[in-house]
């Protein structure tokens, strides 16, 4: 082994009985984590936020490349700009560019074109994928980029839950048009996704549709 490596300092080991209510508790806690599209524009801390990309930033990836970036929006001007730009694109996905099935299968969770929470929460935060990442100067190609970004958004949702945030994961098709709107570089960067993000408001509901989550042996088998 010629790379410096450091020992492992850091790990604590449970008993197997803290290690089962461990994991009892955060089962417990990421089973309250809900999508829901009804925000109060209550304030949320700008630390609060820039603490749960940071916990983004520790995610697995590939060669340690991290090729991730994080905008995160609180301008009311920008979020105004990407609800014109987002519902643009929904309302001819809605009007049929998805097509019957992909509509039908969206029906029970009440969804459609209008998309206010992308204004009216706090803090909207895009995620891009980068292919090429500087070091020292020198560009060097990113590894799975895609499994790599993916692992680090699902650690940013649950840090903003487990940090006390309500949130939705927001996907509109295509989604060049936040490139432009947070002055990214398109040759190098794909939006991934925008996480919304904030205390929810008093009207927020969660569809009964929602809550059927598949049972553990519909998606796990032991071997």
């Amino acid at each position: 082994m010629t790379e410096a490596h450091h020992p492992l300092t850091d790990f604590i080991e449970y008993s197997e009985q803290e290690m089962l209510a461990r994991a009892d508790k955060n089962y417990a806690e990421v089973k309250r984590r809900h999508s829901i599209r009804k925000f109060s524009d209550r304030p949320i801390a700008k630390a609060i936020i820039e603490k749960c990309i940071l916990a983004a930033g520790t995610a697995p990836n590939g060669a340690n490349h991290q090729p991730w970036h994080f905008v995160a929006i609180n301008s009311p001007e920008i979020k105004a700009l990407i609800r014109h730009e987002a519902e643009a694109l929904e309302q001819a996905f809605y009007a049929g560019r998805a097509g019957e099935e992909w509509l039908d299968a969206l029906k029970p969770l009440g969804t459609n074109a209008d998309k206010p929470y992308l204004e009216h929460a706090p803090w909207l935060i895009a995620i891009f994928s980068k292919k090429r990442t500087e070091e020292e100067g020198e560009q060097k190609t990113n590894y799975y980029v895609h499994e790599s970004v993916g692992i680090a958004t699902g650690f940013l949702i649950q840090a903003l839950h487990h940090a006390g945030l309500g949130t939705l994961t927001h996907t509109p098709k295509p989604m060049s048009f936040l490139s432009k709107v947070c002055g990214r570089d398109s040759s190098n960067e794909r939006p991934y996704m925008l996480i919304v993000a904030g205390y929810p408001s008093e009207e927020a509901t969660v569809p009964e549709h929602a809550l059927q989550k598949k049972s553990l042996a519909d998606i796990s088998d032991f071997i």
